[in-house]
């Protein structure tokens, strides 16, 4: 049977509805967490049930080395000016071949903060933009 090692962190593409960026250098957050409820009924036995609450997804941090593109500025920039653009969001790790391997569905994202990036002029680091997503699901769907 062959080995099966895991995937490498630095290998990753990422998808959005109709915007083509150059590669992404992070993503982070794509997380969900279901809120536990206590729950007694007084003829329980004296510890409580836990029942499931609420579902919540991680807001989505994108960064990326800044070019001459504005697109993601620009998604931003719809919803300060009010036009609501929810996009879906594709994570896919890829493995040495190029092969997709992984891929998370972010479901119904929309932009809430931007970060332009930081400027020093003693440093010789790469420019990075943020973009920070909230969403309406995190799904694995390979």
């Amino acid at each position: 049977m062959p080995r099966k090692d895991p995937l490498r962190n630095f290998r990753f593409r990422v998808e959005i509805d109709g915007i083509q960026q150059a590669g992404f250098s992070e993503v982070s957050g794509f997380d969900a967490t279901v809120d536990p409820i206590d729950y007694r009924e007084g003829t329980d036995p004296t510890h409580v049930r836990k029942l499931t609450g609420l579902t919540k997804f991680g807001n989505v941090t994108l960064k990326w080395g800044v070019t001459d593109s504005m697109l993601l500025h620009d998604w931003h920039r719809q919803i300060v000016d009010g036009d609501i653009q929810r996009k879906n969001i594709a994570i896919v790790v890829v493995d040495e071949s190029g092969a997709d391997k992984a891929r998370w569905e972010i479901v119904e994202a929309w932009p809430s903060k931007y970060t332009p990036t930081t400027l020093n002029a003693k440093g010789n680091d790469v420019s990075i933009e943020t973009l920070e997503v909230c969403n309406e699901g995190v799904i694995r769907v390979k």
